[in-house]
């Protein structure tokens, strides 16, 4: 094209076109990103939570040291339950509650397990 000829109407309109396509398509190869690394999060997500182990049903809240003593007795998907703890089947944790060892007192196992005092 000859450098001193004004650009037609034509020539803006294709000009406008192209820039408008640039931009669209960076655009969406943005978008394109964006999807792949959710997909990347959901299946990260997905993955750990099949990786996770299955909520126990009871577990024994222990006391301070390694292996401290026994010092209350949760429901396994019990909020309350502190950092140490053990899970246990329904009758270690009957014989824990009979032995003296405290209910939790938000869910209530000694209910659930028969044992009241």
């Amino acid at each position: 094209m000859n450098e001193s000829a004004p650009l037609t109407r034509l020539d803006q309109l294709r000009f406008a076109r192209r820039v408008v396509e640039q931009q669209a398509t960076r655009a969406l190869a943005e978008i394109d990103r964006w999807i792949a690394d959710e997909e990347r999060r959901e299946a990260e997500q997905a993955r750990r939570e099949e990786a996770r182990p299955p909520v126990p049903d009871w577990i024994v809240e222990r006391g301070i040291g390694h292996g401290g003593p026994p010092i209350e007795v949760h429901r396994g998907d019990c909020g309350a339950a502190g950092k140490r703890r053990t899970a246990v089947n329904r009758d270690e944790a009957r014989w824990e509650l009979a032995r003296g060892i405290r209910a939790c007192i938000h869910c209530r196992p000694d209910t659930e397990l028969g044992v009241l005092e």
